[in-house]
């Protein structure tokens, strides 16, 4: 687990004026993404730093970076973070620790830097910000307990969880190819469905599209082939977090789930945020993974470190937010639709990483992990559309006067997720997730 040191100092403050007070981006976060500065399509590395974006290329030309740090601003190389993803966690460390230097307010490095601001700074919203890494494997976890026993309930009202659910962490291999960036539209998926009364499924358009608030996890340096990850060490092969949207085609997926799981369903879309935040940002916000309730059984060994439960768990607020054409045209503001949080998955992320290489699967520089819908246990919390309206059946009524049951063509949902409040440390957030629904492809 990362120790807390003067990057968290909550009284920092940074030569950037708008990182100061920043609701996502304070010089106390510090996350890496990928981005092509205005008037280019050249993919380089960058950090967030209030409003601004901080071209690591060119600090590191300007030499403000040395041994270990340099190693990891050079990193991001070919449009991609995979490279410094590999690098594991210690260049990452020195990084942190040295861009924090060079944006301190008050430090000697900073004034340097900033006398050369304009050849390393650009404004946020004038760059292009870019999918963080190649994603070479993309695996969809179920760790919402919540969200689990609310969908079982559906299909098994007595039993809503399966019994292997509080065993072993549930997951399924994912599409890679279709993971896009925040504010890439969202064609609505066509695939089979089939009416309960029907004798036959029919092809076309999806009717009931849904959203999926979910963490996903950056994994750093991986392992061979053949050799499981222990859940001591899993930490250490994390790199980052961001938040990610798997939507889902609720009416098709009905249909083609059985025998063996999600296809078309899940295949054609799933958005992240751009800014991978590090494991060290948010070191002040590690929590005691919650107690399992009584008569839950205690993970296997291979599941199991303490320290994991004492420090394992993240304290993040997430908050879904949905904005329709309707809202827009009568200028009111996006809907929220729900507010949870990471407090609630069952297993922890270390447990994700131990599990899935535990058969010796190799994980890999820029694999991403989802960590399945997390709904809070009020209605209010809950994670998707199937929740929230029951299924369509109790609909979400809008300030235009509009309803919801399921998503519509136009709707734009923002996912969100921010640090709680905290008198030790600053708050910290993502930035944004957005997804716009577009008609389906013609058919």
């Amino acid at each position: 687990m990362t120790e807390l040191n003067q990057t968290h100092d909550p009284k920092r403050r940074s030569w950037v004026a708008s990182a100061n007070g920043h609701s996502d981006f304070p010089i106390q976060n510090l996350p890496i993404g990928v981005f092509s500065p205005p008037g280019s399509t050249e993919r380089r590395g960058g950090v967030a730093i209030g409003d601004m974006v901080l071209d690591l290329a060119a600090a590191a030309e300007a030499g403000l970076f040395a041994a270990a740090a340099r190693d990891a601003a050079e990193a991001p190389a070919a449009g991609s973070l995979n490279g410094f993803f590999a690098l594991g966690p210690e260049p990452r460390r020195a990084l942190r620790l040295r861009l924090a230097e060079i944006l301190d307010a008050d430090g000697h490095d900073g004034r340097r830097a900033e006398a050369i601001a304009g050849h390393l700074l650009h404004r946020g919203a004038d760059c292009t910000l870019h999918l963080p890494a190649r994603v070479g494997d993309y695996t969809d976890f179920y760790v919402g307990i919540h969200h689990a026993t609310n969908v079982g309930k559906v299909f098994r009202p007595d039993n809503p969880l399966l019994p292997n659910y509080k065993h072993v962490p549930i997951g399924y291999h994912g599409r890679a190819s279709s993971i896009v960036p925040s504010g890439t539209a969202v064609r609505r998926p066509s695939g089979q469905t089939k009416a309960p009364d029907a004798d036959d499924p029919t092809f076309g358009p999806c009717r009931r599209l849904d959203y999926e608030l979910e963490l996903g996890i950056w994994i750093g340096d991986g392992n061979d082939l053949g050799d499981p990850i222990p859940i001591a060490e899993a930490d250490r092969h994390i790199a980052g977090f961001c938040l990610l949207n798997d939507w889902s085609a609720r009416d098709i997926q009905g249909w083609e789930y059985q025998p063996l799981g999600p296809f078309l369903a899940k295949n054609f879309a799933s958005t992240v945020s751009p800014w991978v935040v590090t494991p060290e940002a948010l070191a002040p916000f590690r929590r005691a993974q919650a107690p399992r309730p009584d008569g839950d059984p205690k993970p296997l060994p291979y599941l199991w470190d303490d320290r994991d439960q004492r420090e394992g768990a993240l304290d993040l607020e997430l908050e879904v937010l949905l904005l329709t054409p309707g809202l827009t045209e009568k200028g009111l503001p996006p809907h929220r639709v729900a507010l949870s949080s990471t407090r609630y998955m069952y297993w922890t992320v270390a447990q994700l990483v131990a599990h899935h290489s535990a058969n010796g699967c190799n994980l890999q520089p820029g694999d991403l992990f989802g960590s399945g819908t997390i709904s809070a246990p009020e209605a209010t919390g809950f994670g998707s559309l199937l929740e929230s309206t029951r299924g369509g059946q109790a609909p979400i009524r809008l300030a235009s006067g509009e309803e919801r049951r399921f998503l519509e063509d136009g709707d734009e949902v923002i996912l969100r997720a921010r640090t709680p409040e905290s008198g030790t440390a600053a708050r910290i957030g993502f930035g944004a997730c957005r997804g716009r629904i577009v008609a389906a492809a013609p058919q």
